[in-house]
């Protein structure tokens, strides 16, 4: 690119600051949104990454009886460093009459580099408070534990200890408990000689920082070639993070969903603002071509100058997301280098292919430097013949007629605004089905809002005192087992809840409920995985007893990706039916889950509380709330570029409008129409095309993601109304601005 090129291209940009920057703005804010969203994804499907990140992790930790040597095992290629060795005794936390397993491990006051807990309530080990241990999070959320809380322990010798808990941590070490047993908690090494003094009934805990991590087998045999045997056993990260890990398919496709369509807003936002100001400088390329330059040099410099405005925006974008995850580092890690490249790498090809059209079409202007810009002349339109036939005024008959006069201008304004207000409506759909799911937990088969374990009670007597709550309205006796899918290595979860004459209330949406014995209803997923459908048989093997059932049900199954088989307790064998493992408990609408919960545990009960799948999927909230803001400032660069294009193509005109009698007014509202008219299709038809289409998208998004259509509400009526009149409104806004001040300057009339 030569030197003259390089000044046209600065003249330009100084030319029209405002313009440019909000070219920039609007690239940005979309690539700030999807970094950010993808951030959140990432860390809300992979909560390990961020654990273990933050807390400098160990990828193997083995388990030895005796402690071994640490300068030995920073010796074995391939360890970086070493945590510990650690004490850990097994003991006993009785809690109202309940028992329940838990692994005492020592740790020192300070944290150490590798390997160290995150404390997220309270505070760390004090030697001040010799009799304080911190708690696993998951651990003590699922026996209601807080700072503060006892913490009475029976070691192996039948001694009691009282212990106190002075906070809560999570680690990136251990998976979450029960998936992950037993309980673990921190205690200073004096206190842990006091519950266990016996060494010979304790293990130590020895974690290993690795340079490669995908190497950890290969150190996993190294470490036990040195120790010559005493590796118990060993756990490595992989293990940790599977047990961790949420295959949330749901929100992936959801994330992908906004992203690629805010991509081709975005392309649609810069090629429209692209063309929109080759428009406006065709008598300049004219004049650029007379004096010499070529079409490849014409449209290099367009691309050159309006590329660098998008390409600055994706690094802006970039930043900024990067930036906004840096900020709350304490709970969010930023984004892995890979998604991160997709889509930085994806933004630029899609603004780089948004710029390129309209510089193309730029290049083929004609070298005519003295052709004034006129508008196209031809017949009325159907909207300014439909104006006239409803006897409008004749300002919006004029502005009617104009516009629609540059058909490609028009279309792009169209459908620029037209996607973003499709996306923000299955945005608002999205936002309706989590609320119904807040609202309606039992639509999404979590009609029983605890569930309630015996503990060290009989089946019996857990049942009953879960009956006599005055909030329990209903108890239904359950049990979980694996079954081997037929001509398959592999297992799935069948659950047995409620029985053949009273049923659970399952919230079926194809077929009807199992109303006798052998009978089920199933997951999309497991109904995808066996490929059968309603009304077929199958045949799973339970412990090696077969399960012959018959699926008269598709239920919405949040759990194991839709992948559960659900059937009477009595249908299963007597063997893996008796006694039931768990009850849930269903409330009357309007009580307070947490508090019957605490009632329940006081009288000896293990009761866990259900997650809400909308709880689960909160990150699209925060998704929705991000690209919402940016669509709406791609409609924003839209309208701009929309005005801009108008009062350029009718500047010679407001003086004619003027000299027929159009006050300044009149004059302003004929602009204003023709700019605003197709925005507001625009507003419409998207707003329209969204909400047909929300539901059937959120279906379909269900399915991929395992637990089945049926879960998409459309937004409502009221939030739709409301939302496209303010779009609507935000337009006209933006095109009344440049055209009030159009209207009210002096325009000298110029023959043609």
């Amino acid at each position: 690119m030569n030197t003259a090129q390089r000044r046209w291209i600065r003249a330009d940009l100084r030319a029209r600051r405002g313009q440019a920057a909000l070219t920039v703005l609007a690239v940005a804010g979309i690539v700030a949104a999807l970094v950010t969203g993808a951030t959140l994804l990432e860390d809300g499907t992979n909560p390990w990454r961020g654990l273990f990140t933050k807390g400098n992790g160990a990828h193997v930790w083995i388990h030895t009886k005796d402690a071994p040597d640490p300068d030995a095992l920073k010796a074995i290629d391939g360890v970086t460093d070493v945590a510990g060795p650690y004490r850990s005794a097994p003991a006993t936390l009785s809690q109202g009459g309940k028992k329940t397993p838990v692994a005492l491990q020592e740790m020192p006051a300070v944290l150490p580099p590798v390997g160290r807990p995150i404390v997220r309530e309270g505070h760390w080990l004090d030697p001040g408070v010799p009799a304080g241990v911190v708690v696993e999070r998951s651990f003590a959320l699922a026996l209601g534990l807080r700072p503060g809380s006892p913490f009475p322990v029976v070691g192996l010798n039948g001694a009691d200890h009282a212990l106190t808990v002075t906070g809560l941590a999570e680690s990136g070490d251990q998976g979450f408990y029960p998936e992950w047993t037993p309980g673990l908690a921190w205690t200073l090494p004096g206190t842990l000689d006091q519950v266990e003094p016996a060494v010979g009934r304790s293990e130590t805990v020895t974690g290993l920082r690795l340079a490669d991590p995908d190497a950890s087998s290969l150190v996993v045999q190294r470490t036990t070639t040195v120790l010559a045997g005493q590796v118990q056993r060993a756990t490595t990260w992989r293990e940790v993070r599977a047990s961790m890990e949420l295959d949330n398919r749901l929100l992936g496709v959801l994330l992908g969903l906004f992203g690629v369509v805010g991509l081709v807003a975005a392309a649609l936002a810069i090629a429209n603002a692209t063309g929109g100001r080759v428009l406006t400088q065709q008598r300049d390329i004219a004049t650029l071509k007379s004096l010499g330059f070529t079409r490849r040099q014409v449209v290099r410099m367009l691309v050159a100058e309006h590329g660098a405005l998008g390409l600055a925006g994706v690094a802006l974008g970039v930043l900024c997301g990067r930036l906004i995850t840096v900020s709350t580092q304490a709970t969010v890690v930023p984004l892995s280098s890979a998604p991160l490249v997709a889509i930085t790498c994806g933004a630029a090809l899609v603004v780089l292919v948004a710029v390129w059209l309209p510089a193309w079409r730029g290049g083929r202007t004609p070298p005519i430097p003295a052709a004034p810009a006129s508008p196209p002349r031809g017949h009325l339109s159907r909207m300014a013949r439909l104006a006239l036939l409803v006897r409008l005024p004749p300002a919006l008959v004029l502005g009617a007629r104009d516009a629609f006069t540059r058909r490609l201008p028009a279309l792009l304004t169209t459908f620029g605004l037209a996607i973003p207000m499709m996306m923000i409506t299955i945005g608002l759909g999205c936002w309706a089905t989590l609320d119904a799911f807040e609202a309606h937990p039992e639509r999404v088969g979590q009609a029983a809002a605890l569930t309630v374990r015996p503990g060290g009670l009989s089946s019996e007597a857990a049942d009953r005192l879960a009956l006599a709550d005055p909030d329990v309205v209903a108890s239904y006796p359950g049990t979980e087992v694996d079954a081997l899918v037929p001509g398959q290595t592999r297992t799935v979860r069948t659950r047995a809840l409620g029985m053949a004459s009273e049923p659970y209330p399952f919230a079926v949406v194809e077929g009807r409920p199992f109303r006798a014995r052998g009978e089920a209803v199933a997951g999309q997923g497991l109904l995808d995985l066996l490929n059968v459908r309603i009304g077929d048989r199958t045949r799973l093997t339970i412990g090696g007893t077969p399960l012959n059932v018959r699926i008269v049900g598709r239920v919405l199954e949040p759990e194991q990706d839709g992948e559960v088989l659900s059937v009477a307790l009595d249908s299963l064998a007597p063997k893996d039916a008796l006694p039931p493992q768990f009850y849930g408990v269903v409330l009357r609408p309007g009580a307070d889950a947490a508090a019957v919960r605490a009632r329940l545990q006081g009288q000896g009960l293990e009761v866990a509380q259900a997650v809400n799948l909308a709880d689960r999927l909160a990150v699209i909230r925060v998704i929705i709330i991000a690209l919402v803001a940016v669509l709406a400032l791609l409609g924003l660069a839209t309208m701009l570029t929309a005005s801009a294009i108008g009062l350029r193509d009718h500047a010679l005109d407001l003086a004619v409008l003027k000299a027929m009698g159009l006050t300044p007014r009149q004059v302003m509202a004929t602009l204003v129409t023709g700019i605003g008219l197709p925005a507001v299709l625009g507003v419409a038809a998207g707003a329209l095309a969204g909400a047909a289409v929300s539901p059937g998208l959120i279906d379909l998004q269900g399915s991929a993601s395992g637990i089945g259509a049926g879960i998409g509400s459309p937004p409502g009526a009221v939030t739709l109304l409301v939302t496209a009149l303010a779009a609507i409104g935000a337009s006209l806004l933006v095109a009344v601005i440049p055209a009030r001040g159009a209207a009210r300057a002096r325009v000298p009339v110029t023959p043609r």
